[in-house]
């Protein structure tokens, strides 16, 4: 619990749960406890998960350099890959980080240590060891003092155990084995599914494309496995050091890009090849940073948890299928429409994800700290937090709005010299900038339903939105082509804003718990 000075409700009367929002707005930029462990943990974070897509803006950018075709076939197998990676792994790392941050605020998250440890500090077994050790006289009879230095009359000492956290070793089992299946998949189905894309056989975009994706596909275990870590990370309120990796992968991932690109001119390959080394590079760091925290083999098969992780996971895989649903088929409406419309709507979808992940750190933040909340029963400090991460997602969002509003125009030459596709940017840019208040409310609403393990609800009603804005792309992009998809984008985004804000506004599922 914080000190008063947190200040989660004033009295302990209830609200009506719609006011709970915006309960002590006041204080959203307050340094109390709570707000100062939402930004421990929600900054590094933010910086994790954008650095990625940055880093894919990079790749973006150079392959631009090359030319229009290779920078559509690249954006196609990056949408195709990124989609499929998140309906593999999406799931995992939610239900990962709300069973960590459970299964570690319930054992106390404190280190294991011998059950004789009180030994240690016994003086009246100290001093009968003493008894027992024959002491040495000098030539006058005297016992040398000195014979007694360096001798160790403990017995028992502390000893530091690695925790066992059977959620972690669950979760890295399972990201391994769908990191292996996906890249098979991906590599004997990836010219089907460029065709589902939009990359027919006699499209210039195939065969850059398929290199991609290929290539790209060896990674995909290595994603996986470091995503799932991400989540266990996230689940002991570390963010930072995930983001030290991720920093160091995506580094040497940009450094890598011009060699392979352009003196080894392995041209789409090259960039395909150093995400793949510095994915590896991301996983090998936080594998060895978290064998040093948890014992990663448990005790028995008995205490992995697959039974809970398949039954909360397959409800999120329902609900990331229907997410991803909508991104791909905007992907590929827009690849359909040519290399023109396909490299533009790259750009600006690579921006929209990009600077949306920063409120995704929020929604991590508000998910791991209400899982403990939950956890512990401390319902105060759980509408506190979801009040807080939504207040200061949507002042992020606002102020996202503001910077690309205004500063994107001059940087989409940054991303390719084709006249036509700066043209069609140009056009992309008042919904990607538009659309950032909803975007990040979105997410923090994801993070805090998701704290709540509220799985059920999350899953069905972002079907529901990806029914209706499946009807509103076909319809629009045939209608208004390039402009119509990023309409039905918005109408998409506010969509999951206002379904979130139902849950939790009228206080229905594990919200009753806060209005009792």
């Amino acid at each position: 619990m914080a000190d008063k000075d947190t200040v989660y409700s004033a009295g302990n009367e209830r609200r009506i749960p719609i006011f709970s929002l915006f309960k002590d707005a006041r204080l959203v930029f307050k340094s109390d406890n709570l707000g100062r462990e939402i930004l421990s943990i929600a900054l590094p974070s933010a910086m994790a998960l954008t650095a990625d897509p940055i880093a894919s803006l990079v790749d973006t950018a150079f392959i631009g350099q090359i030319g229009p075709v290779e920078l559509a076939a690249v954006g196609v197998a990056i949408a195709l890959f990124n989609q499929i990676s998140r309906i593999a792994i999406f799931p995992l790392v939610s239900v990962t980080t709300s069973f960590v941050a459970e299964e570690d605020t319930l054992s106390g998250a404190c280190p294991q240590v011998e059950k004789n440890e009180w030994l240690e500090a016994s003086p009246i077994i100290d001093a009968e060891m003493k008894e027992l050790i024959p002491l040495e006289k000098d030539t006058g009879g005297n016992v040398q003092k000195s014979d007694l230095i360096g001798i160790d009359f403990n017995i028992v000492k502390f000893e530091h155990k690695k925790r066992h956290i059977s959620s972690a070793s669950s979760a890295l089992l399972i990201g391994g084995i769908v990191g292996i299946i996906q890249a098979m998949f991906l590599i004997s189905a990836a010219k089907p599914l460029l065709n589902f894309m939009g990359v027919t056989s006699d499209s210039l975009m195939l065969n850059h494309a398929h290199n991609y994706l290929t290539l790209r596909s060896l990674g995909a275990p290595a994603v996986l496995l470091s995503l799932t870590m991400q989540g266990i990370f996230r689940g002991f309120k570390d963010t930072k050091t995930p983001l030290y990796a991720t920093l160091v992968g995506d580094v040497t991932n940009v450094a890598l890009d011009p060699l392979f690109i352009f003196v080894f001119r392995f041209g789409v390959s090259g960039a395909a090849v150093a995400h793949v080394i510095s994915q590896y590079l991301i996983s090998l760091m936080l594998l060895w940073s978290l064998m040093e925290k948890v014992d990663l083999i448990p005790p028995s098969i008995k205490h992995l948890q697959f039974h809970r992780f398949l039954k909360n996971g397959f409800l999120l895989f329902v609900r990331v299928i229907a997410v991803t649903f909508c991104v791909t088929l905007a992907a590929a409406l827009a690849a359909r429409k040519g290399p023109t419309s396909m490299a533009a709507f790259q750009v600006c979808l690579q921006i929209w994800l990009a600077v949306s992940l920063l409120a995704d750190g929020l929604a991590v933040a508000g998910q791991a700290i209400l899982a403990g909340a939950f956890a512990n029963k401390d319902y105060e400090k759980a509408e506190a937090t979801a009040s807080r991460v939504l207040q200061l997602g949507l002042v992020l969002g606002l102020a996202l709005a503001f910077i690309l509003g205004t500063g994107l125009h001059f940087g989409a030459k940054l991303f390719t010299k084709d006249v036509n596709v700066i043209h069609l940017i140009r056009i992309g840019i008042p919904f990607v900038a538009a659309t950032q208040p909803l975007n990040a409310l979105a997410f923090v609403f994801d993070g805090i339903n998701f704290g709540a393990s509220d799985f059920a609800y999350s899953a069905i009603s972002l079907v529901v939105v990806a029914i209706v804005s499946i009807i509103c792309l076909l319809v629009l992009s045939s209608v208004g082509g390039f402009t119509g998809i990023w309409i039905a984008l918005s109408i998409y985004m506010g969509l999951r804003a206002i379904v979130g804000l139902l849950r939790i506004g009228t206080g229905s599922g594990p919200w009753k718990l806060i209005r009792s």
